[in-house]
């Protein structure tokens, strides 16, 4: 009797053995299986939340399909209690282990809402934006120009937000005093900025920063990233360059920066500039000229004057010989790229072609047919002649 009762234990203990390893592999299949969302989801992590209250929100949300499974899953993986609150971006038929890699991994807030101060070489904007689920893209949904008044009850609720997601966009070719400027003006930062840094030394990119995040913190981020970029590329540069100094090859990018917004332009706009350096010609831009009647603190909307031109100031290179004392701008990574990566051409000059972009020439004859039929066009436009790089 005892040896039936023994064998119908072992058994019985058998068949729970081999119910719960298929329980455990059915279990570990749903936890790494794709998830119930046909979209992507913005999910909201509270300060102090536990995974018991997290789970059981993202079935709620229709993100996952067993909070069981998934407290189960985490805790087996050491994540349990290892959640950052923030706001994240899960993508659509994300598994459990995907949900929690993410929702445990930290970081810049990654969806719902965002303010971005956008400083641009015309204006600025301080800008409201939401992911659409659908796509998992922002779209801009308050723009506010942040010197024409209050900010808007929207943006400084979304400010206000936990997790709300704050950035500061500088665009390519802005000058340092537009971007201390702006940065000023940005309500979600705090404290004064501090010296004045040199012109072309703040690099060009988006910055994510917390709420009351320090002005001048930022400014020495966007330092010391401009000093990184144009380190790496001064040290991989070729040789042979006409630049005595890194800083002397940061006004040469800055130059290119101002006179093409073509991006595959820049190393044959750089080649034309290293050429007449080589040649010993002057550069003759307008942007160094106008960097001198501006100071970089507005922008002309209009040409240039006679009298402009031919007055002798540092920053005309129609007047003084080689690069001007300064970057007329911040250059962004691809104009320093280009600088000290110049285009292997004999090109001399160049003028606008009609397209946005520039025709090149070798010769000053070429040039001058290239300079006529841009005259051409604009008188067909009805707008004002474009000095560009003209005759020696």
């Amino acid at each position: 009797m005892w040896r039936s009762i023994a064998s119908n234990f072992l058994t019985l203990l058998i068949v729970l053995l081999v119910a719960a390893a298929v329980a455990v592999a059915w279990g570990r299949n749903q936890y790494n299986a794709p998830g119930p969302s046909a979209v992507a989801q913005c999910v909201e992590i509270p300060q102090g939340a536990r995974l018991n209250e997290v789970s059981k929100q993202l079935e709620a949300q229709g993100v996952i399909a067993s909070p069981y499974i998934m407290r189960t899953g985490a805790d087996y993986a050491g994540k349990a209690g290892q959640l950052k609150f923030g706001s994240y971006l899960v993508p659509p038929r994300a598994s459990m282990a995907e949900v929690v890699d993410t929702i445990t991994a930290g970081g810049p807030s990654t969806c719902g809402t965002e303010v971005i101060f956008r400083v641009g070489v015309r204006d600025n904007a301080l800008v409201l934006r939401d992911m659409n689920p659908e796509n998992g893209r922002y779209e801009d949904r308050i723009r506010h120009d942040p010197a024409a008044g209050e900010t808007p009850e929207a943006i400084v609720q979304a400010v206000a937000k936990p997790g709300a997601r704050l950035r500061v966009a500088v665009a390519e070719g802005t000058t340092v005093w537009q971007v201390v400027e702006a940065v000023r003006q940005a309500p979600f930062l705090e404290g004064a900025v501090g010296p004045v840094p040199p012109e072309g030394t703040l690099a060009p990119d988006t910055y994510e920063v917390n709420r009351g995040a320090s002005r001048r913190e930022l400014i020495d981020r966007m330092r010391v990233a401009q000093d990184a970029i144009l380190a790496a590329a001064w040290e991989s540069r070729p040789f042979g360059l006409p630049y005595r100094t890194p800083e002397e090859a940061l006004t040469m990018a800055s130059i290119v920066e101002k006179e093409t917004g073509v991006a595959e332009e820049r190393p044959r706009v750089a080649a034309v500039f290293v050429n007449r350096l080589r040649e010993g010609m002057r550069l003759q831009t307008d942007p160094t000229v106008i960097y001198g009647v501006t100071n970089g603190r507005e922008v002309l909307d209009r040409g240039l004057r006679r009298s402009e031109l031919e007055r002798r100031t540092p920053f005309n290179t129609y007047q003084v010989d080689g690069l001007p004392p300064t970057p007329i701008a911040n250059p962004g990574r691809a104009a320093i790229q280009a600088a000290l990566n110049p285009e292997n051409s004999d090109y001399l000059y160049f003028v606008a072609d009609g397209t946005g972009g520039h025709a090149f020439a070798r010769t000053l004859e070429e040039h001058n047919a290239n300079v006529a039929r841009w005259r051409a066009i604009e008188q067909a436009q009805g707008v004002e002649a474009e000095s560009a790089v003209q005759t020696d």
